[in-house]
């Protein structure tokens, strides 16, 4: 009985907040015009003492953060059903909306395998000779979220528009039904489709695959970097990966770094008790002779046991880092990893925002990031 009422609570506050968000967002879009990035945007000025968020969006993040927590059952399984109650998911659009068409392409039954498809269609995006195609991966740990969740649905239509791109959202397997390395494996079988013969006709004809970017947050941005250095290792036909956008993305190890210990109840999405369990859902089981913990080569990717790419064609790599996110020392340290790699590398901070703070455009930082984005894809695409 007091689960029910736990559940009623949460679905009653999620609901008032999914209400609040819609009316923020309609009086983003009526003023969007004033809003609208342009090229002389500075980054975000003096660092705060605590997170310059709106309330509310705080209050919608944590109450996220109670579905997938009480979504955690004790013996390590995921509540699928109660998740599916909660979390709000976003249908394709084959008629465009805010300038963007989607659809859901299937590429392996299967497992699932699916991803969904954006494509610009204002008069700019459908005369241009060749479009850069973004692979993007969703965030949520390995283990939540979707590529149709409402969120990324949105997010990836604002990159499709502003970037003037088209955008792979793929829906990989998740944790921890599935561990690694089912997920790099679903991330990188989506390239070999895009890049497969048969595929042709399902890219719109000036998707140019030649200018390929794998993109993603979180964990998604995990997945981008580790998807990129398998692709640097393999031969397409015609794809090539000259990109990575890694929006804060979801490193470890297992010595606890300074945010970690610091930055305890700030952030109301990303906890060190959250983490670790990600990561014991993510990563492969101890075996027999066989030790794997935090610092796995696919979690600590610059650590002890880091794969050595100083030798690989890695691509130029853009890194998201917040001033209020437990992870940020993880992943400055990947952005010194790739530069001691001899790699292509760009840092990009805000010291006064939180994880996931880029999923809602009403931060002014979540249109200076994607500004950002289509600016670092547009100085790669002019040395091809």
């Amino acid at each position: 009985m007091k689960n029910s009422y736990y559940y009623l609570l949460i679905a009653t506050t999620y609901s008032v907040l999914c209400i609040g968000v819609s009316w923020a967002e309609s009086s983003y879009n009526k003023l969007k015009k004033e809003m609208e990035v342009k090229n002389d945007i500075q980054s975000p000025p003096q660092v705060l003492h605590k997170p310059s968020i709106p309330w509310w969006i705080r209050l919608y993040l944590s109450a996220y953060s109670a579905i997938t927590d009480a979504s955690r059952r004790r013996n390590g399984t995921v509540n699928r059903r109660l998740l599916s109650i909660f979390i709000v998911k976003s249908p394709p659009t084959r008629n465009p909306v805010n300038g963007v068409k989607s659809s859901d392409v299937t590429v392996d039954p299967a497992r699932d395998l699916w991803f969904r498809l954006f494509v610009p269609t204002s008069t700019d995006a459908q005369d241009s000779d060749s479009l850069p195609v973004i692979v993007f991966f969703h965030g949520g740990g390995f283990a939540f979220l979707s590529a149709d969740t409402k969120e990324y649905d949105a997010v990836c239509r604002r990159i499709a528009r502003k970037v003037m791109a088209v955008v792979v959202s793929v829906n990989y397997r998740l944790a921890p039904e599935h561990r690694y390395p089912s997920q790099f494996d679903d991330g990188f079988d989506v390239l070999k489709f895009l890049d497969d013969e048969q595929s042709k006709g399902i890219l719109p004809g000036n998707a140019d695959i030649s200018r390929c970017f794998l993109a993603g947050d979180s964990a998604g941005a995990n997945l981008a970097h580790n998807v990129a250095r398998r692709a640097s290792e393999a031969s397409f036909r015609e794809l090539k990966v000259i990109g990575v956008v890694a929006i804060q993305p979801f490193f470890g190890g297992v010595k606890r770094t300074a945010a970690e210990t610091r930055l305890v109840k700030v952030d109301p999405v990303v906890s060190v008790e959250l983490t670790d369990w990600a990561w014991k859902a993510f990563l492969p089981a101890t075996g027999e002779g066989m030790v794997v913990d935090r610092d796995h080569e696919v979690a600590n990717v610059s650590g002890p046991r880091a794969v050595d790419i100083s030798k690989l064609d890695f691509p130029a790599t853009m890194v998201v880092v917040s001033g209020f996110d437990p992870l940020q020392d993880w992943q400055r340290r990947y952005y010194e990893w790739l530069k001691r790699s001899g790699k292509e590398t760009y840092l990009l901070e805000y010291p006064n925002m939180i994880h996931a703070f880029y999923l809602f455009p009403q931060l002014p930082e979540s249109l200076h990031v994607i500004q950002q984005v289509k600016d670092f894809i547009h100085k790669q695409c002019s040395k091809c």
